[in-house]
């Protein structure tokens, strides 16, 4: 099969991003950032029932972080990006893929101040899809200081374990034990090969769905404001994860193995 290629993104790029399942792409997405941040102030002033019951609010009395995803279809700004943008040209050729399918976006705005902790985690087991081939574009709309950007674990896609998904209350998203416990890497953060990037609106950090990630509050004077769209490719197949999925997704019908085909999940690569 003759492998995706991009001009967007050098061989050197395809092949660290292979290998450590996490890679920086500088400036790819910088024509949509205004219009990116367009959408994301209209989602706020007007948030899904996934916006309401996501964004945390922290007991420290410290700013709330704002969540809130599946809402490309509603916010004409994100439908443009799915469809209009370079990120399904380049997440076909990271995922050495034919195709490139939009599963969704997620946006994520730690407030100035705010104490919240993205814990460590890796988000495949959250979702309702299996596979290797797939992609996050982690793309900041605002300047990123490194010690709150996005913080992985190189090569960690690789690791065999799959990893329990947990609320930010701490408590499991599934009632089953099929998972492990994830280690304690704020206590070993010397055992681990971690990175993250100081970024700049339209820079994008591309991570693989078993790359173990997390971040830091934003304890900044400036909104830390982020817009995260995910792809699957070939291989993506309905995953039944034995609970309520996040996203839910309450809407399929498919089948633990059936190929993650759906108008939710529209192909966008190739185009037409």
């Amino acid at each position: 099969m003759q492998k995706e290629r991009s001009a967007h993104i050098d061989q050197q790029t395809l092949d660290s991003w292979q290998a450590d399942g996490v890679v920086l792409l500088k400036g790819v997405f910088t024509p949509w950032i205004d219009s990116l941040a367009s959408g994301v102030a209209a989602l706020m002033d007007n948030p899904s029932e996934y916006g309401h019951a996501r964004t945390v609010i922290p007991k420290d009395g410290s700013a709330p972080f704002f969540q809130d995803y599946c809402n490309w279809s509603r916010i004409p700004e994100f439908e443009d990006f799915v469809f209009h943008s370079a990120a399904a040209e380049i997440a076909a050729a990271l995922m050495q893929s034919q195709t490139a399918r939009f599963f969704h976006e997620h946006t994520l705005v730690k407030q100035p101040g705010g104490s919240t902790v993205t814990p460590w985690h890796h988000d495949q087991p959250y979702y309702c899809v299996s596979g290797q081939q797939n992609v996050s574009f982690w793309i900041p709309l605002d300047p990123v200081a490194e010690p709150t950007s996005l913080r992985c674990i190189r090569g960690s896609h690789r690791w065999e374990a799959e990893y329990s998904p947990t609320r930010f209350n701490g408590t499991k998203l599934y009632d089953h034990a099929r998972f492990h416990t994830l280690p304690d890497i704020d206590a070993h953060e010397e055992d681990y090969d971690i990175v993250s990037w100081a970024l700049e609106p339209g820079d994008a950090v591309a991570f693989h769905f078993r790359t173990v990630h997390g971040a830091r509050g934003n304890h900044t004077a400036r909104s830390r404001r982020v817009f995260s769209a995910r792809w699957v490719g070939d291989d993506a197949a309905f995953a039944e994860r034995g609970g309520v999925t996040s996203p839910p997704f309450p809407e399929l019908t498919l089948r633990d193995g059936e190929p993650l085909i759906s108008t939710l999940f529209p192909q966008v690569w190739p185009r037409g």
